[in-house]
C-alpha cells in the first residue's frame, strides 16, 4: 500500500473488513472526516515511526484495541 494517501488507505481497510488503522499520522483527525467511518483509528503519539520509538506504547495500543468503536479516534502517546 506505499505511496498511498490517509483517505484511500482507510476505504481501501474499510473494504478489507480491517476494524483499526493504527498510524502515527499526526495531522489524520485534521485531514479525514472521521465520524462516518466504519473503522477505528488509533494514533501513536512516539517520537518516531522507528520500532524503538513505538514499543513503548505497545501496551496502551493492546488495551485501547478492547474497547474502541467504529468512527472513533484514540490517541495514545
Amino acid at each position: 500500500m506505499a505511496g498511498k494517501k490517509n483517505g484511500e488507505l482507510l476505504r481501501l481497510a474499510e473494504l478489507a473488513g480491517f476494524q483499526v488503522f493504527l498510524t502515527v499520522d499526526q495531522g489524520i483527525e485534521y485531514q479525514q472526516n472521521l465520524q462516518h467511518r466504519s473503522i477505528a483509528i488509533t494514533l501513536v503519539q512516539a517520537l518516531s515511526s522507528r520500532l524503538d520509538d513505538l514499543l513503548p506504547h505497545a501496551p496502551k495500543i493492546l488495551k485501547v484495541l478492547n474497547s474502541i468503536q467504529r468512527g472513533q479516534l484514540i490517541k495514545i502517546g
